[in-house]
């Protein structure tokens, strides 16, 4: 039996029981973890208030063996909270349609239970921070952390220069397939031809340049929205179910 302390933020919860909760978390030191939450759906529980999806977190964990990911759930003993984000986005529908993509998306790119990915976890905290306090566009918010995401996962799209041969940019066309834009020489079918603006705003949001993306007019942040969808949908083989609510609003 073992004892471990991490902080992370609460992708989701599933019902166990009568009054447990599966916890699934983005960890700093061990990456995605489930856990078992023992009596928090109680209306008295002040435990489970604290485990609550977009919550920060510094959570321990009791289990078996000398290893946190083993056979079998660990369970989450305690819990204190670093910053509570969804109060300042569950109460705003394009805040929390946002928020809830950046979960989904944060779970997807870790598929291995137990492997540290450190990247991403900084990457969910920063933009559930900025999300919450309503700095900048829900949408922008979004697409910047989408986009930053496939970047530290591998899948980084490139806005200027050529991805197939390297020409300097801008270039006209862009590829999902092919990895972002393309020149002339390089495009091919399915390529489509984006407004200049977008790209520019594209760009901006990968690099963290917010007053060139606050800037931009809404066509460009509409078209960008498309672009990082299907370049994300391309990449993780399959959409995410909650981009489709992100669009509607």
């Amino acid at each position: 039996m073992s004892l471990f302390r991490d902080d992370g933020i609460v992708l989701r919860t599933q019902k166990l029981g009568e009054a447990d909760r599966i916890i699934t978390l983005l960890t700093r030191g061990h990456g995605r973890v489930r856990a078992v939450a023992r009596g928090v759906r109680r209306t008295k529980s002040k435990f489970g208030a604290r485990l609550e999806p977009f919550s920060h977190v510094d959570v321990q964990f009791f289990a078996r063996g000398s290893e946190l990911i083993g056979r079998g759930l660990p369970l989450c003993t305690q819990s204190e909270t670093i910053a509570p984000y969804g109060g300042g986005i569950v109460t705003d529908y394009g805040r929390y349609t946002a928020g809830t993509a950046m979960l989904e998306t944060a779970e997807r790119f870790t598929d291995h239970e137990g492997e540290p990915a450190v990247q991403q976890y900084l990457l969910l905290v920063g933009a559930l921070r900025t999300l919450a306090r309503g700095e900048h566009a829900p949408n922008l918010v979004l697409d910047a952390f989408l986009l930053r995401s496939l970047a530290v996962n591998g899948y980084a799209p490139s806005f200027g220069d050529c991805a197939r041969c390297g020409m300097p940019g801008p270039n006209r066309f862009f590829s999902v397939a092919s990895g972002g834009s393309v020149c002339v020489d390089c495009r091919v079918p399915g390529s489509v031809v984006p407004s200049p603006g977008t790209l520019v705003l594209l760009g901006a949001l990968l690099t963290g340049d917010w007053e060139t993306a606050d800037a931009c007019e809404a066509r460009f942040v509409r078209e960008g929205s498309g672009l990082v969808s299907a370049y994300l949908h391309w990449h993780l083989e399959r959409g995410l179910r909650s981009l489709r609510y992100v669009e509607k609003s």
